[in-house]
């Protein structure tokens, strides 16, 4: 799962939008217990379903439902699942990190604590490049996932020095011309990366030998993004494989940036582009001025919204009321996702001086 999907799933509306989300594990004898909990909630979906519209309105939603359960294999189950059924869309996604165990009938599906854990866990590309073929792999710490439907990749040099042979006859530079054609297959490898980091701008590991690697970062729109490389062929390494070897570079080099951080939000402070405790934050939030938020790990505050639309700390422990946050903190986070901004995660601890919530403004 990635952004895009996220937002898919957040366009979908009528009645009724069925969600179930529902943790699950990833090893034996744990993972027996998956199925049967996934079966008891799906028919206490059908029940609720069939209640609101009847047996014969509720019969394609339903079947749709049951034929989607059949097809989860518990045996590569991850963290979590999530079943998402409409009239127009049916999904499921095993997840690397924990949801709830829920079931929600509504207007719309009931995406919130996918959210919240998708955007609380680290996320990067993993661009694997070669000529046979080069893969796009969107990766949720070593759980890699080749993005294979609904875009250009995998990607296949056809040009000379690809699958086509390269020309022969007196003058002919082979090496020059075959190198040409792979600087355009790069360009086309990093244009379809472009279309990817619009909508969901991570940080890239990139996968492959020097050569491939050179013409990448030689032709490149997108070098800014580059995290960090790994080495080698890997042509035919599996995703599973290939995530226990970029994850380990990953982590670094992400600790390493998250360190960083710490300059640029001391910078931002000095020339008066930031903006400390969650009210104010909230508010440079809402308003589209938030470049980077910076948030402890560990941060969850419940809120109200007051009559001047101000935000209210709630304390601990205090019932809520139906229009209440439950927690502010992952709202602003979706708030400066939303609105082009990019979200840093830091320690515990490590911003107390901005009452752990910090935002770099744009303006």
């Amino acid at each position: 799962m990635n952004r895009q999907d996220i937002k898919i799933l957040a366009l979908e509306q009528g009645y009724p939008c069925l969600t179930i989300t529902l943790p699950t594990h990833r090893t034996s004898p744990d993972n027996r217990q998956d199925s049967i909990r996934l079966k008891n909630l799906v028919r206490q979906a059908a029940a609720s379903i069939t209640d609101d519209l009847g047996k014969r309105n509720a019969e394609t939603v339903l079947s749709a439902l049951e034929q989607l359960a059949e097809t989860i294999d518990h045996e590569h189950n991850l963290d979590g699942l999530a079943l998402f059924v409409s009239a127009n869309l049916v999904h499921s996604y095993r997840l690397p990190f924990s949801l709830p165990e829920r079931v929600i009938v509504g207007e719309s599906f009931f995406i919130r604590d996918l959210v919240y854990a998708y955007n609380r866990t680290p996320h990067y590309w993993v661009l694997a490049l070669s000529e046979q073929p080069t893969r796009l792999f969107d990766a949720v710490r070593d759980d890699l996932e080749e993005i294979t439907t609904g875009s250009s990749f995998p990607l296949t040099h056809t040009g000379p020095g690809g699958a086509s042979r390269l020309p022969g006859g007196q003058g002919v530079n082979r090496s020059a011309y075959r190198d040409d054609h792979m600087r355009a297959f790069m360009r086309s490898v990093d244009q379809a990366l472009g279309r990817y980091l619009v909508a969901d701008p991570l940080p890239v590991v990139l996968v492959g030998v020097d050569r491939w690697l050179s013409f990448f970062r030689e032709v490149s729109n997108n070098n800014e993004y580059i995290l960090t490389t790994l080495t080698g062929s890997h042509d035919t390494t599996s995703a599973y494989d290939l995530g226990q070897l970029v994850w380990p570079l990953a982590r670094e080099d992400l600790a390493v940036r998250r360190s960083a951080i710490f300059g640029e939000l001391q910078t931002a402070v000095g020339g008066q582009r930031s903006a400390s405790t969650l009210g104010e934050v909230w508010r440079c939030a809402h308003e589209g001025r938030g470049a980077t938020l910076v948030v402890e790990e560990g941060y969850h505050q419940a809120a109200r919204i007051d009559q001047r639309g101000l935000l209210q700390l709630l304390p601990a422990g205090e019932a809520l009321a139906t229009t209440d946050l439950d927690d502010a903190v992952d709202e602003v986070i979706v708030t400066v996702l939303e609105k082009g901004g990019r979200v840093v995660f830091v320690d515990d601890g490590t911003l107390d001086d901005h009452s752990r919530i910090a935002l770099i403004l744009r303006y």
